[in-house]
């Protein structure tokens, strides 16, 4: 069984106790009330975060590892880069996040023989080490749903024009090497 246990310090949390997690994968359904609300758009820097929610499948990953995969969505305000009007947004982002205790074997990075970091791009991404006995699964849906911001809205239909770039001549300003031209090595 995975209870919520309620952290008064962070933004949005969800913590969940490594312990209740057994191989047969528990379904998880997150939202945020309104205090963690204001919190991630003061976070987020966004107007306001009217909702954010997720949907996750958690899971023994493993020996000793947590294995949190879902769909986080939610819908923010944020001021269009053209107008300074309110614009709401939506965030829908897919979660799969390996968890495993600080200092595992699996967490290790993998060297070639010259030292170098084998990583795949196309690969599953590198497990997250944590510490203790609970991983804050808000905290990862908080991270991923940031991750779906749109760092520069829009109102539709809303052009930037107007502004044109002045061709500017720069100032003929001698190189500061130019002393350097009739320098000679002396011999």
């Amino acid at each position: 069984m995975i209870t919520r246990i309620p952290d008064e310090t962070a933004e949005f949390s969800y913590r969940v106790k490594v312990g209740h997690v057994s191989a047969n994968p528990v379904q998880v359904h997150v939202e945020a009330d309104e205090r963690e609300r204001v919190g991630l758009a003061s976070l987020w820097e966004v107007e306001a975060v009217n909702r954010l929610a997720a949907d996750l499948q958690i899971a023994r990953w493993k020996k000793d590892g947590v294995r949190i995969k879902g769909h986080v969505s939610g819908e923010i305000v944020q001021a269009c880069v053209v107008t300074l009007e309110p614009v709401v947004s939506t965030i829908e982002q897919d979660i799969d996040q390996i968890f495993v205790p600080e200092g595992s074997k699996l967490a290790r990075i993998v060297l070639d023989g010259a030292g170098e970091m084998v990583l795949d791009p196309d690969g599953p991404d590198l497990p997250e080490p944590f510490v203790g006995d609970t991983i804050d699964a808000g905290a990862l849906i908080a991270e991923f749903a940031a991750l779906g911001i749109d760092p520069y809205p829009k109102k539709p239909g809303v052009q930037f024009s107007g502004h044109i770039e002045n061709e500017v001549e720069e100032e003929k300003r001698p190189s500061p090497f130019a002393v350097l031209k009739d320098w000679k090595k002396d011999q």
